[in-house]
């Protein structure tokens, strides 16, 4: 790995890491804010409470050495959500400008995923 793919991964990981962390708490937490979001877009609460877990666990397994397969599952899941994110607010018809927080998180969660070392990467073997 390069020495400019490698900063390119700990700068995407490090903000996607600091993304999903601080909303993962803000949705264990029901901020009052983020209660109102999820009432908006049609969401039950206690969605809260699982997102904001699988986020947590989600950026512990990417910044963890090792267990790619949990790793692809971790990027799998933000990519997901994220997606999930935007595409419920086109559905409630919210502006375009709502969706920026989560489309700025896929771009993270792709570059990351991308740049990985090879040391984090699921190796397939073909038998």
């Amino acid at each position: 790995m390069t020495k400019r793919n490698k900063i390119i991964y700990w700068i995407a990981t490090a903000w996607l890491s600091l993304g999903m962390l601080s909303t993962g708490i803000v949705q264990l937490l029901r901020v009052k804010e983020e209660a109102a979001l999820f009432t908006h877009l049609g969401y039950p609460l206690y969605f809260l409470t699982i997102l904001g877990a699988w986020k947590l666990l989600g950026v512990i397994a990417v910044l963890i050495p090792k267990f790619p397969v949990v790793k692809e599952w971790a990027y799998a899941g933000f990519f997901l959500s994220m997606s999930g994110a935007v595409i419920s607010h086109a559905a409630v018809g919210d502006p375009a400008k709502e969706s920026f927080g989560p489309v700025l998180l896929i771009v993270l969660t792709v570059i990351s995923w991308y740049f990985r070392p090879a040391d984090r990467k699921l190796v397939l073997v073909n038998h």
